[in-house]
């Protein structure tokens, strides 16, 4: 009893918030739970069912399904390297077409905005089997992407676009265009299959405002690679010519340097010549 008298006494001295502000604290709570959620405007699983992500992304259900394309399931056999256990569905099911197809998006409010696709290469294991192009707004956002030759066999591709709407126009990459209200995004067909996507949002923010996926050593150590083969401007020599070089200590003097021996032979040379002519010339 004497327990249960201390325990209770101890609740009743507990300090409480006045509801004044107990209110401010809840509407903080739950701006932190929404985070980025809050600032996506528009996000689909492209072949697939909706799917809410472990940061809070809403992912749709397929608009295009029954409309455009077709829908494939066959990444969910495979684990998908980079990505959460929980969101890997949004990398395993994907929508493809035989042809350019994409995705309208109303955008109401001007400002900074993010166009994240998700990709992930599940079918193919060599390079140069799918590339194509992505364009938003006609303009060519995304270029010859090879999903295997980026990253590998299933595994976590996203492309991250930022853009601008801005007093009726849109700019991306550097480039502007009229904006009428709505953002086209488009799968470009090209010479090696289908185009395809997996899942595809966009929210309003900038680029530091998307999650990360996780790190994969071995596209690490290949990006490394690719910025060391990079080539020096206006040469064709690489920037790793020198990697492998071994360096053997100060360099030696020119022993050649201060010799003036080749100095004294053309005189050697015109004394010799010129002797045997004088000596004639005094017998003549």
């Amino acid at each position: 009893r004497r327990e249960r008298d201390m325990v209770g006494a101890g609740a009743r001295g507990a300090p409480l918030l006045p509801p004044v502000l107990l209110l401010p604290l809840l509407l903080l709570l739950r701006g932190a739970a929404g985070g980025i959620a809050d600032s996506v405007v528009w996000a689909v699983n492209a072949g697939g069912d909706a799917h809410v992500d472990v940061n809070g992304i809403h992912f749709r259900k397929d608009p295009l399904e029954g409309r455009v394309g077709r829908a494939s399931d066959y990444g969910m056999k495979l684990p998908i390297l980079r990505s959460n256990a929980e969101d890997q569905i949004l990398y395993q099911t994907e929508r493809y077409n035989e042809e350019t197809f994409g995705y309208e998006v109303p955008i109401k409010e001007e400002g900074d905005y993010v166009l994240v696709l998700k990709f992930a290469e599940v079918y193919f294991a060599q390079s140069q089997q799918k590339v194509f192009d992505v364009r938003l707004n006609g303009h060519v956002v995304v270029k010859d992407l090879d999903i295997f030759d980026r990253v590998g066999h299933s595994t976590a591709h996203d492309e991250i676009i930022p853009m601008s709407i801005k007093k009726g126009k849109l700019s991306v990459q550097g480039e502007v265009s009229t904006f009428t209200g709505k953002l086209h995004i488009e799968f470009v067909k090209g010479y090696y299959d289908n185009p395809k996507i997996c899942a595809l949002y966009i929210l309003q923010g900038t680029v530091e405002d998307v999650p990360k996926l996780q790190p994969h050593p071995g596209l690490e150590k290949k990006e490394e690679d690719d910025d060391e083969d990079e080539y020096d401007d206006g040469s064709s020599v690489k920037k790793q010519a020198n990697k492998n070089r071994v360096q053997s200590g100060p360099r030696t003097p020119n022993p050649y340097a201060s010799d003036n021996s080749s100095l004294m032979f053309p005189i050697l040379v015109a004394f010799g010549v010129f002797i045997p002519t004088l000596f004639c010339l005094c017998r003549l």
